[in-house]
């Protein structure tokens, strides 16, 4: 496998990292605090920073092998991630808009990779 696919498949799975921690702030922010301090310092949201943290260390380190005019269209995969972790942990329906929109994303992501 050519080095640059396996960066660009690293960058599809920092993408992923971004949006299960994107999901857990959102389980974060549903919940209700006895302190409003212990909405920002408590293990989720803690551990979902770190993760942001570290998918843009390894983004920006996997820009280094791939083309800059990739990653805009591998970031726009996290639209289709989040939609898919909503459905799945946060029971979030899709409805026909959103449907119709990550169809598109996916379409153009397969152009762009064709």
């Amino acid at each position: 496998m050519p080095e640059n696919i396996v960066f660009l498949l690293i960058m599809v799975l920092s993408v992923f990292v971004s949006s299960v921690s994107q999901v857990m702030l959102k389980i974060a922010a549903s919940k209700d605090y006895s302190k409003r301090i212990y909405e920002y310092l408590n293990p989720l949201v803690i551990s979902a920073y770190l993760l942001f943290f570290g998918s843009t260390v390894v983004t920006v380190i996997a820009y280094r092998h791939v083309a800059l005019s990739l990653g805009p269209i591998v970031e726009a995969l996290g639209y289709v991630f989040i939609a898919i972790l909503s459905y799945m942990i946060l029971k979030e329906r899709i409805n026909t808009k959103k449907l119709v929109g990550l169809a598109l994303i996916i379409c153009g992501v397969v152009v762009v990779a064709i």
